[in-house]
């Protein structure tokens, strides 16, 4: 049997970061395989959210770790991330999306003060219209953001909230402490 491998200090603090950190309700995390062939160090997450019981958005984070760097991560940790969520119609074919998608990024990390470098990505919005004994509805529309960065430090608690908000807005949900209009009932209203 061969002996355990010692994890770089640097990897070991940024997995415990990913893993300290709580999202909010509606969003489930769950330790996945990561990509082995990326870098020498590897950790994955992915997460599902829920909005009244349906799954609206799904995403997987990959950390990435060589402990020699790599000149176009500018540094030794590397974020990867991929996030798809369905979307109403009318918002999946609004030309704005993908500057709106990349911004609900960028937001969220900066918000959580996820100090971060060499970030990049790609939006996508998909219009699907079914035909024939395809069940469903017969137009469909999804977001897709792929993005990387590289973080500032090992700390990747912030980057982890951050993330969990880009789900969040991917997914329509409201901000922490605010009840949608539509979820709000009338009084006397079983």
């Amino acid at each position: 049997m061969a002996p355990p491998i010692a994890l770089p200090e640097t990897f070991a603090r940024a997995v415990a970061g990913l893993r300290s950190a709580a999202p909010r309700p509606e969003i489930t995390l769950e330790e996945v395989g990561a990509p082995q062939r990326l870098a020498p160090f590897t950790f994955a997450l992915s997460a599902t959210v829920l909005r009244d019981g349906d799954e609206v958005a799904t995403g997987r984070l990959i950390l990435l770790h060589d402990p020699v760097g790599h000149e176009a991560w500018q540094g030794t940790l590397r974020l990867v991330t991929y996030v798809t969520a369905e979307l109403e119609v009318d918002l999946a074919a609004d030309p704005l999306l993908p500057g709106v998608g990349w911004t609900w990024l960028t937001d969220a990390l900066d918000t959580h003060d996820a100090g971060h470098r060499a970030i990049g990505g790609t939006v996508t919005q998909t219009m699907s219209t079914r035909f024939g004994d395809l069940a469903g509805p017969p137009t469909a529309g999804d977001i897709e953001i792929r993005a990387s960065w590289t973080p500032v430090d090992d700390d990747l608690t912030p980057h982890l909230l951050g993330w969990c908000a880009l789900l969040a807005s991917t997914a329509g949900l409201p901000p922490p402490g605010v009840t949608a209009l539509s979820d709000r009932r009338p009084a006397g209203a079983a």
